[in-house]
């Protein structure tokens, strides 16, 4: 069961930064997405790590922008 949660979390992790949106707004809720699946899946606080991701997803999107698809 733990290996199922560890694939989860990395394909939530890793789909949510290669899908970096185009507009700032898009950045934000797929970060929000990818931060708040992964707490689901492992048991977080889901609104804390949904700030969390949009803030991170945003911030790298943003920083590196030749990255993001």
């Amino acid at each position: 069961m733990r290996i199922l949660k560890i694939a989860a979390i990395t394909c939530v992790a890793f789909g949510g930064l290669a899908a970096c949106g185009d507009t700032a707004l898009e950045q934000g809720v797929l970060g929000a997405g990818a931060g708040a699946g992964a707490a689901i899946v492992t048991g977080g606080n889901a609104k804390t790590a949904a700030v969390v991701g949009a803030a991170a997803n945003l911030a790298y999107c943003q920083t590196y922008p030749e990255r993001c698809n």
